[in-house]
């Protein structure tokens, strides 16, 4: 029933709101596999989710690569998978975080030009995420043990955020054709599941309040840090003491949340926001891939804490600064040469002149300074703050 919902919502939201719209579907290059792979993709990460979940849980743990044993996996009643109560949590959550991006202070910046995109000016966005981290954290943090619901009640909060990722996918197609809408160069493909997936609007929003940007950053990857938190509330209920293993999962990705967020500007040029349009691919993403897989490690360690020695937490503790040292360095190099490539501190990097054969641009390619030394420098950061 889920998997016709995900491919008959589409193609029902296109036939009534089509002749709404008035921009003609364009030939573009299909990513993911097309609309074939688009299906598969919104069908099989859901249940992705659920696997990491029930295949590494309390009572049950697939060790190593051996698969054998999934055999002996239970599978979950549908009501492990949504609840009211976690519905609720959910909710209150991302309505708390809309909140804070209303209410809390901070200064309002322009993005990119809109030019190249085939509109017009730039937009304006509200930087006060930073203090929402912070305002997220003393709230958390006044919840004391009660944070520990999220443990107890994971997998239904994951459906939750899974349903609202599908709900909020389903308004902004729906919402893409309304008269005058930019649409994102790949996201008018007129195929109606491959636009739903991809996104076909490129920066959908409800007066001042941008979709894409606010969930980019706010309820999924603060929510994160959230669910960490309720780990290591679980953790200190059942055993009295936060190990170090949970002390550094949550130090380290904390801290790599806090970067994002007091970085905040920094996203105003990245592809999500200047090329991709905001639709399945990064509502499920934001709202539901990274919080709810990303704080795996945390929920493992509730219940096979592996009680590792003052030296070995020492050693991970070194990865992880040497980790962030990277992912920071490289990440503030490519973002003030975005911003202005004749700045000192980039102005006598060497860079290569490239053609992006989907938006028919030319832009520059660093190929010296931190982006001399690999491709792709900032995740080789990422990887060894994972560890």
């Amino acid at each position: 029933a889920t998997a016709t919902a995900l491919l008959l919502v589409p193609c029902a939201i296109k036939a009534l709101r089509q002749k709404e719209g008035k921009q003609k579907a364009e030939k573009v290059v299909f990513e993911f596999g097309g609309p074939v792979g688009a299906a598969a993709t919104m069908i099989s990460l859901p249940g992705v989710i659920y696997f990491l979940y029930y295949a590494c849980g309390k009572d049950f743990k697939v060790p190593g690569i051996d698969l054998r044993v999934l055999s002996g996996m239970r599978l979950p009643s549908p009501s492990e998978l949504i609840s009211s109560r976690a519905c609720a949590i959910f909710g209150g959550w991302f309505t708390w975080q809309v909140v804070l991006e209303r209410i809390l202070p901070g200064k309002v910046v322009e993005g990119v030009d809109l030019a190249a995109a085939g509109g017009k000016g730039r937009l304006k966005y509200r930087m006060n995420g930073h203090l929402a981290f912070w305002t997220s954290l003393a709230a958390l943090g006044a919840c004391r043990d009660r944070l520990s619901v999220l443990y107890d009640e994971f997998p239904a909060i994951a459906g939750a955020s899974i349903l609202f990722s599908f709900g909020l996918s389903s308004y902004l197609y729906a919402a893409s054709f309304t008269e005058g809408a930019l649409l994102a160069k790949g996201g008018n493909s007129g195929n109606p599941i491959y636009d739903f997936f991809i996104g076909r609007e490129l920066n959908p929003r409800i007066g001042t309040f941008d979709l894409k940007q606010f969930c980019e950053l706010r309820p999924g990857l603060i929510g994160w840090v959230a669910l960490n938190f309720g780990m290591m509330a679980k953790l200190y209920q059942n055993t009295g003491r936060v190990s170090g293993s949970m002390a550094l999962v949550n130090l380290f990705q904390g801290m790599y949340v806090w970067d994002s967020l007091y970085q905040e500007q920094a996203i105003l040029s990245t592809m999500d926001i200047t090329t991709d349009g905001f639709g399945y691919m990064l509502a499920f993403g934001d709202l539901a891939w990274v919080p709810f897989t990303y704080s795996m490690q945390a929920r493992y360690l509730v219940d096979h804490d592996p009680n590792l020695a003052p030296l070995s937490l020492a050693a991970l503790a070194l990865c992880g600064v040497g980790g962030y040292a990277i992912f920071r360095a490289s990440n503030s190099e490519k973002d003030q040469f975005r911003r202005d490539p004749f700045h000192p501190k980039v102005k006598d990097l060497k860079v290569l002149e490239v053609k992006n054969y989907q938006t028919g641009r030319t832009s520059s390619l660093l190929v010296s300074g931190w982006w001399g030394l690999a491709r792709k420098i900032n995740y080789t950061g990422d990887w060894l703050m994972a560890w």
